[in-house]
């Protein structure tokens, strides 16, 4: 059996590292995958920054489950280069941060490039999967819409080629947003996966939701991850509406009670409405 170490994107709570760690303990998560913080995004850290972001991880037992970068999040066109140098930086952030996984992407391209283009593609994931295992540290690719791996098929291309050099992250919202079957995705992509994020979806409208109220699977995947030994991450990734008119409503007297399902006062309400729904999820199996 498994043993799930529960880490979020806690930026979606709405504040900087402290209020992050706040979110993160008020709703007991152990770890964290940092990508918004005070100073922007965790790449454009110096080493010094991350030390002093350790301290206050260290301080209060949270600890770091992967980098939430934005690498491979350029269009396969793009400039290389700087994009390269930045993520060289980022390794480093990694080790500091006593982590060995960076969340990446397989670049964006139009669906009728993705024949053409898989060799770019392959080629610069090889720069980043080579760099980064030099430096202790592999890139885990997530599933993102527009992307070369956003669907099954094409991230098991990935993940078959690189294997050993780039580990899988199953993400079931990015996935029903794409159109993919989720269980016969998970099924194929099973052996590769490292870390699973928690984010459901409705294919009716692709609407991102609480854990278990989407067509995510979210029970079934976890039942079915649950049977890989050894400890693995589920990482928190809300997406959640933040009810914009409020304070409009509460002048006219009404509540937000009226508010739409699932929509939230605050990013807190909505982050706190995140974790609540997948403690419940996995007190189920």
């Amino acid at each position: 059996m498994a043993t799930f170490l529960l880490s979020a994107f806690a930026d979606e709570c709405g504040g900087g590292l402290l209020e992050q760690v706040r979110a993160l303990k008020e709703n007991n998560l152990t770890h964290i995958e940092p990508r918004g913080l005070d100073a922007g995004n965790i790449s454009k850290h110096t080493p010094a920054m991350a030390k002093e972001i350790k301290k206050v991880l260290d301080d209060n037992g949270i600890g770091v489950s992967a980098i939430g970068s934005p690498f491979g999040k350029i269009f396969i066109d793009d400039d290389f280069t700087e994009h390269f140098e930045s993520f060289k930086n980022t390794v480093e952030l990694a080790n500091i941060l006593g982590t060995e996984r960076i969340r990446m992407f397989s670049f964006y391209l139009d669906e009728d490039e993705c024949a053409e283009k898989r060799d770019a593609v392959f080629e610069r994931l090889e720069a980043l999967a080579d760099y980064s295992l030099k430096h202790g540290v592999y890139c885990c690719h997530e599933n993102e819409k527009g992307i070369y791996g956003d669907i099954d098929d094409r991230c098991l291309d990935i993940l078959k080629t690189f294997e050993g050099k780039i580990k899988g992250i199953f993400d079931p919202a990015n996935f029903i947003q794409c159109g993919v079957k989720i269980i016969p995705a998970f099924e194929k992509l099973e052996p590769y996966i490292d870390y699973m994020h928690i984010k459901d979806c409705r294919f009716a409208d692709g609407r991102v939701v609480p854990a278990g109220r989407g067509d995510g699977e979210i029970e079934e995947l976890l039942r079915r991850f649950n049977k890989k030994d050894g400890p693995h991450f589920l990482t928190l990734e809300p997406h959640l509406k933040v009810f914009k008119g409020l304070e409009e409503l509460e002048k006219a007297g009404e509540t937000a009670q009226q508010m739409s399902d699932f929509e939230y006062p605050t990013k807190w309400d909505s982050f706190k409405a995140a974790c609540d729904a997948l403690h419940e999820v996995l007190a189920k199996i």
